[in-house]
């Protein structure tokens, strides 16, 4: 009874992937699942860091809410006891299990990942994981570097393997456990790629050759870009080969070359990565399980590739904030499936060639933050109820709204009595995301501000048609925003302006969007 769950949670992904529209990233066995599943094309985290976003979406709650915006607080202790979406599961008679990076590692899931209220067995780690920012990468001179870049021979790694390769197998171990124990599981496997360092196995350079990779449309800090949102991407410049290029900080540009670099090594860890979906979601066929298990794919945030002069994550710009998110769900998004059909079959992205187009896709703006009630939904759970206007002392409570409902509206048609008014104006969805800074300028720390550091919080507002992001003073022992005293704003128009260069809060009214964003 009831429906399996498989939670596929990647790092740092961006929607670079041909189910997405990207023409040069070969992602087969992506865009395969995405040709059986519904697809949203406008999905995004609630703060473009890896903690804070996975803790928001596993509770179902805001980072306002869990209170981190860093790395060194557990919920539990201090914001609320919040459920979790894998505990409510497994509050519902499901074997749940995790499997490499679901929860963010370290105190903010209480050093064991938040076990055993959110799993029923202590999660895995991949042994590797521990060798990813050795000296592992080979230089020109044959010496070993700590490189951003760094395509390496699997062989000779520590252990013979990468991590994701140790969690695929894992997965797929635990996958065929399950075939024969007759329990609904939820399974949550967590990919490194493309998180960096962007290690991953050589022959993956093979599909991207050099020539055909092009830097960022917008390689440029834009003019009135306001300093407290530029993230001077800290993180990469601590790289070795990062390092030797002795760029300037914070604006100082990467050579063209390396950025192209960059950018190859991002897209041939993509389809490293798609490999082991490929693997995965073979292996589910393999056990029979496609015909009773949901397939939810998504990431913690997006990364910056060299676009308005930035890198990584940390801001609240589209590459950092939108993901991909999609969900496989037999018989409402495919018709149903057969226990032994072959739903996944492993496509070799070395010789397989043309995409398949996404099975349903909604162009609604949707957040991670709505995960949990729209699986719960889904699996045919009790929806958890909506959080009160403060819900600290609340146990089970959602932020977010399922997003089920969106399933089956064909794009075509209008959704009823909408005209245009106001009233429909008003009622467009919106994407919350949020990202906290030291200072007005870039500083050393501005990437990943500690609580106690943190001085402004910018609170960004996306819908179909803008960008408005409003830099406010924010108060850390007390954890309150203060509207009234606004540093800085951004406003971008998504029609003539879709990579958001060209801020034109300076020059617009926006007493409607400052309304809106309060609410």
């Amino acid at each position: 009874d009831g429906m399996n769950v498989l939670f596929i949670i990647v790092d740092d992904l961006r929607p670079a992937l041909g189910c997405y529209g990207d023409k040069l990233v070969k992602s087969p066995n992506i865009d395969q699942l995405a040709s059986q599943s519904m697809v949203f094309s406008n999905a995004f985290a609630q703060q473009a860091v890896c903690a804070p976003s996975r803790v928001s979406f596993l509770t179902g709650r805001r980072p306002d809410t869990t209170r981190l915006y860093d790395f060194y607080s557990y919920w539990r202790v201090h914001a609320g006891n919040y459920s979790t979406m894998p505990q409510y599961f497994k509050e519902n008679g499901y074997m749940t299990l995790s499997v490499g990076k679901v929860f963010h590692p370290g105190v903010s899931s209480n050093y064991s990942d938040d076990y055993p209220y959110s799993w029923s067995i202590p999660p895995f780690h991949p042994s590797s994981e521990k060798h990813e920012n050795d000296k592992t990468c080979r230089g020109k001179d044959g010496k070993l570097y700590a490189n951003l870049v760094c395509p390496v021979n699997v062989t000779e790694m520590p252990g013979g393997t990468l991590p994701d390769i140790e969690s695929t197998k894992e997965a797929i171990r635990l996958l065929n456990i399950m075939k024969t124990s007759r329990r609904k599981f939820f399974l949550a496997v967590g990919y490194h790629k493309p998180h960096i360092p962007l290690r991953y196995p050589q022959e993956f350079l093979k599909l991207y050759p050099l020539e055909n990779i092009t830097l960022a449309p917008d390689p440029w800090v834009p003019k009135k870009l306001p300093s407290v949102a530029y993230n001077p991407w800290t993180d990469i410049r601590q790289r070795d080969d990062v390092e030797a290029l002795n760029v300037s900080f914070p604006y100082g540009a990467l050579p063209y070359d390396f950025q192209r670099q960059i950018r190859q090594s991002y897209y041939a860890a993509i389809s490293y990565l798609d490999v082991q979906i490929g693997l995965l979601l073979n292996a589910l066929d393999n056990v029979g399980l496609s015909n009773n298990t949901i397939v939810v794919f998504t990431s913690d945030h997006g990364w910056s590739l060299g676009e308005h002069g930035e890198w990584a994550k940390y801001s609240n710009f589209d590459v950092a904030t939108r993901v991909p998110l999609m969900f496989y769900v037999p018989g409402v998004t495919t018709s149903s499936v057969s226990q032994r059909a072959r739903v996944f079959p492993y496509l070799n992205p070395f010789s397989h060639i043309g995409g398949s187009a996404p099975q349903g896709q909604s162009k609604k703006v949707v957040e991670l933050v709505s995960l949990f009630p729209t699986l719960a939904e889904l699996a045919g759970l009790q929806v958890p109820p909506v959080c009160p206007e403060t819900s600290f002392g609340v146990v089970l409570c959602t932020e977010g709204t399922s997003i089920v409902h969106y399933f089956n509206v064909s794009e075509g048609k209008v959704e009823e009595g909408c005209d245009n008014t106001d009233r429909c104006f008003n009622e467009e969805p919106v994407a919350i995301s949020q990202y906290p800074r030291p200072a007005d300028t870039p500083q050393w720390n501005s990437d990943k501000p500690k609580l106690k550091d943190i001085r402004i919080m910018g609170y960004s507002m996306r819908t179909i048609d803008y960008r408005y992001t409003l830099w406010v003073q924010f108060d850390p022992s007390n954890f309150s925003a203060n509207f009234e005293d606004v540093h800085a704003g951004e406003l971008y128009m998504m029609e003539n302006d879709p990579n958001q260069d060209y801020n034109i809060y300076n020059n617009t009214s926006h007493g409607w969007f400052f309304k809106k964003i309060l609410d």
